[in-house]
């Protein structure tokens, strides 16, 4: 037999040597399991802003040089102001000042000590004293009521989320370890006690999706795939092909994200439906040919048609690879190795299994079978399909006229669709974390702020340091949502009598008073400095506003020649979320679109016959928007991904849809009768191969993340739009591109 094809290759090994072939893919997937020990996870800025790009830059710059992240001992007491309650404060606080990484501890015990003369008040009278003495803005800041205090940790900048995981952690078992009097309890919270923990709910919840997935499709192919022997052997090949996608991305050090997360039960929908076919196409060969011929059909002929589906899909998530957001991109990127792992996983394992098994199918040909009766239900949906295709090809113009209608009326919805970038609402409402921060800003209010990061030769000359001050009295006066600022222009006044400094001798005599620590905190050498404005609580959408109102100002309110000052912090990290995702999902969609068109178009070299597909999907992509408008789901991250999604996962079906009809009319039959003969005798598969996917989908619903659960709304809806647009739509496109067609072939030749 000639060798033509990688596919007769690998057909031809699967004959001769199929325990050699299941052995090679199982050694690969043992491997792969050894490097799903190497996944991470990770959260913060790096998943939200590309670290090349300036902002990235300048945000790791400020990060790194003066941000100093804080960790709060929240303390909870009937009475956080008895004497056994803070000398308990004072002596925690020592053990917690000695930690590595702590640059500095403060609570209500140092500001009492303070007021009392260097002694820590040991009476309720020293205590009450002490108390009336501070101010009572202070006062109010860190003992809000008789029942709760905090005590601020300040790290030292610049550290690694593993650093600072590692210092909660230590704060966390000296906590437990402190022995507190009775009715005090402490918990650490914080930022980035909130990130260490939101990074184990993920690994919670990434364990659960993939469970309840795998469990929903065992429910799934038991249910609706019962007409072939070893029908869960589809569920098995989908879990190897997890592990496999586990496994490169472990070996290729990719963390996995918030957004990746739902990357795994969608590659479960998705990847039960090459396992599906693989097999139903292995089951009815074996029906009429030798098990070996019945391996090579399969693989000959069933695996290039299911890699242009595999690979329709794929584009769909390659355009997610051109968002500006690295988490985005590392979830198509999943996406795009899961699908390739589920398909070759599939392509190999089911038909060496089957000669290894000496596979039978369940039921045989003859008559009053199981099967015929088993295939007289399916007929009644069929006939269904077929009677439904039939009044669809009878009026295709208003029937597509209505789709587009409620189309175009999702796309301008789409616009109205609020785009959500605020972290605190993807988590679970119920974290620990997330409540105690809550109590935190409750306590001390607002605790906002927005850097300007000021670059130059010379920031330390004093034509700059007096721009600096102007420009923060300027905004504090102008802008209602900024409450205060501090540079080291307040430094210098107050250590320079209450004056600025007018020249550069009076200006470095004064720097030299200013404490070293208090000087690093607002600038690095004489290069860089940083100017913190205060803000009120706001949304990201009201923040962006400010924002934007502070660049202007900056813009004609220029610093000196030779220096520049930057918005910068993750406050405008957040913020500018809001117009990368505006702008990133349009693009997304519209790249998907082009790269769909272009495949079809290399397969066919029709530009009709390639864009048929895509206009169903077209209206599919409007009818998300008015879903989403109307379920009142944002727009975030991972919802931004759903255009370039249901591109590729659409696509499958209406592909599926168009060449059948065209093969049915290759084999003489007139327009009409030819789709609906198509629909009818495909239309179960797709069906079945739809819901196998719902289910997928449907396991992120479960998930305690917000963001997750809302996008497996979505996508769950997404796919039945999928189904109506292939059985509906499609057939009414073909109708009107078959009657273009035949009226171009009637043309006289000129």
């Amino acid at each position: 037999m000639a060798i033509h094809s990688p596919y007769e290759i690998l057909a031809e090994l699967v004959v001769r040597r199929p325990v050699l072939v299941l052995i090679i893919l199982g050694a690969v997937i043992f491997a792969s399991l050894v490097g799903t020990t190497y996944i991470t996870m990770s959260t913060g800025s790096e998943t939200y802003v590309d670290k090349d790009t300036e902002r990235g830059v300048l945000l790791d710059k400020y990060t790194d040089n003066f941000q100093s992240d804080s960790i709060m001992l929240l303390i909870e007491s009937d009475d956080v102001l008895n004497p056994d309650v803070l000398a308990y404060m004072d002596r925690l606080q020592t053990d917690v000042s000695h930690q590595r990484n702590v640059a500095g501890v403060g609570s209500i015990a140092d500001l009492a000590r303070q007021m009392n003369g260097g002694e820590l008040p040991s009476s309720k009278a020293e205590i009450q004293t002490a108390m009336e003495a501070l101010p009572a803005e202070i006062t109010s800041r860190y003992v809000p009521s008789n029942l709760m205090t905090i005590c601020v940790v300040t790290l030292e900048p610049g550290l690694s989320q593993d650093a600072q995981a590692k210092v909660v952690e230590n704060l966390e078992s000296i906590v437990r370890l402190s022995n507190p009097p009775p009715g005090v309890t402490v918990a650490v919270t914080g930022d980035p006690a909130f990130q260490q923990q939101m990074g184990r709910e993920m690994s919670v919840s990434m364990g659960t999706l993939i469970l309840v997935a795998m469990g929903l499709m065992v429910v799934a192919v038991g249910f609706l795939f019962g007409n072939v022997r070893y029908r869960f052997l589809s569920v098995g090949i989908v879990a190897c092909g997890l592990i496999l996608t586990f496994g490169i991305i472990g070996f290729s050090g990719m963390p996995i994200t918030m957004i990746t997360i739902g990357a795994f039960p969608v590659l479960i929908g998705i990847g039960i439906d090459y396992a599906i076919q693989i097999h139903s196409r292995f089951d009815e060969e074996t029906r009429r040919s030798p098990i070996p011929d019945a391996v090579r059909t399969t693989i000959t002929k069933a695996g290039p048609s299911i890699l242009y589906a595999m690979l329709s899909t794929s584009m769909g998530f390659l355009a997610l690879l051109i968002s500006p957001l690295p988490m985005i991109r590392s979830f198509g990127l999943v996406c795009v190795i899961g699908v390739i792992c589920c398909y070759l996983v599939a392509l190999i394992a089911v038909p060496a299994i089957g000669i290894v098994f000496n596979y039978r199918p369940k039921f045989g040909n003859g008559p009053g079978n199981q099967e015929n009766e088993k295939k007289h239900a399916m007929e009644s949906y069929n006939q269904f399909l077929g009677t439904l295709t039939e009044k669809v090809a009878r009026h295709p113009v208003p029937i597509l006229i209505l789709c587009a209608l409620v189309a175009f009326i999702g796309f301008q919805m789409d616009n109205e669709i609020i785009v959500n970038t605020n972290e605190d609402t993807f988590v679970p409402p119920d974290m620990p974390a997330i409540i105690d921060l809550k109590k935190v800003s409750r306590t001390m209010g607002s605790t906002s702020s927005l850097p300007i990061y000021v670059r130059g030769d010379n920031v330390l000359d004093s034509g700059t340091i007096s721009w600096m001050y102007e420009f923060q009295k300027y905004e504090e006066s102008h802008n209602k949502k900024i409450t205060g600022s501090l540079s080291i222009a307040d430094y210098l006044i107050q250590y320079n009598g209450g004056v600025l400094p007018q020249t550069n001798s009076e200006l470095n005599a004064a720097l030299e008073k200013v404490p070293e620590e208090t000087r690093d905190r607002y600038v690095n050498g004489k290069s860089e400095a940083i100017i913190t404005f205060s803000t009120v609580d706001m949304e990201n959408e009201v923040a962006l506003s400010m924002i934007e109102s502070v660049r202007s100002d900056l813009k004609w309110n220029e610093p000196p020649a030779g220096v520049s000052a930057t918005v910068t912090g993750m406050g405008e990290m957040f913020s500018n979320l809001i117009n990368e995702i505006s702008k990133g999902k349009t693009q997304m969609t519209v790249i998907a679109f082009v790269l769909i068109f272009v495949f079809l178009f290399l397969i066919y070299r029709r530009v009709g016959k390639s864009a048929t597909p895509v206009i169903p999907i077209m209206m599919i992509v409007g009818w998300n928007g008015l879903i989403m408008y109307i379920l009142g789901i944002d727009y975030t991250p991972l919802t931004a991904t759903l255009g370039s999604m249901t591109i590729g996962v659409a696509s499958e079906y209406t592909i599926l849809i168009m060449e059948r009809a065209y093969e049915e009319r290759a084999a003489g039959m007139a327009l009409v009768p030819a789709i609906t003969h198509g629909v009818r005798q495909i239309g179960t598969a797709i069906t079945v191969s739809g819901m196998t996917t719902v289910f997928g989908f449907a396991a992120l619903i479960a998930s305690s993340f917000n963001i997750i659960s809302n996008f497996g709304i979505v996508t769950v809806i997404t796919v039945g739009f999928s189904l109506i647009g292939a059985i509906v739509v499609m057939p009414a496109v073909l109708v009107l591109v078959g009657r273009l067609e035949h009226a171009k072939e009637d043309e006289p030749a000129p």
